[in-house]
Order: structure tokens, then C-alpha cells, then sequence
């Protein structure tokens, strides 16, 4: 959904750092994947085709907070 974001912070050698992958267009969504010591955010389709994706050290990962846009059915 438009307006999906994951907020990521890392420990980057004593000072943390931000970064923020946000859907940017209507039906995109951001999904957060996990394996082998690496975390995976990536901004992808309705088809499930990736458009940006980040990768990170999960040893280095301080902080992972998902924002889901609010889906409110009328």
C-alpha cells in the first residue's frame, strides 16, 4: 500500500544511522526478509516484482520498526 515504511537503524562503527524504504506509489508494499545474517527490505509491485531493495548486517541492525499504512475499510 502507498505509504507503506520500514524505519531501519544500524550501528555503523559508534554512531547510528537512519534509512527508510517507503512505497511510493499506489499498490507497492514493503517486505522485510531474513536469512543468513542478512535482512532484506525491499519496495516491490503488485506482482511481487522488486523495485528497491536494501540489505543489511542483521549483527549491526539496533533497530526495525514496520509502519503499515492504516487500511480502513468503509
Amino acid at each position: 500500500m502507498k505509504g507503506d515504511r520500514v524505519e531501519i537503524v544500524i550501528d555503523a562503527g559508534g554512531t547510528p544511522r537512519n534509512y527508510e524504504v517507503v512505497a511510493t506509489k499506489a499498490g507497492r508494499r514493503v517486505e522485510v526478509t531474513t536469512g543468513r545474517g542478512i535482512v532484506e527490505v525491499s519496495e516491490v509491485t503488485r506482482n511481487g516484482t522488486p523495485v528497491r531493495t536494501a540489505r543489511f548486517m542483521s549483527s549491526r541492525i539496533l533497530a526495525l520498526v514496520e509502519h503499515p499504512k492504516d487500511q480502513v475499510k468503509e
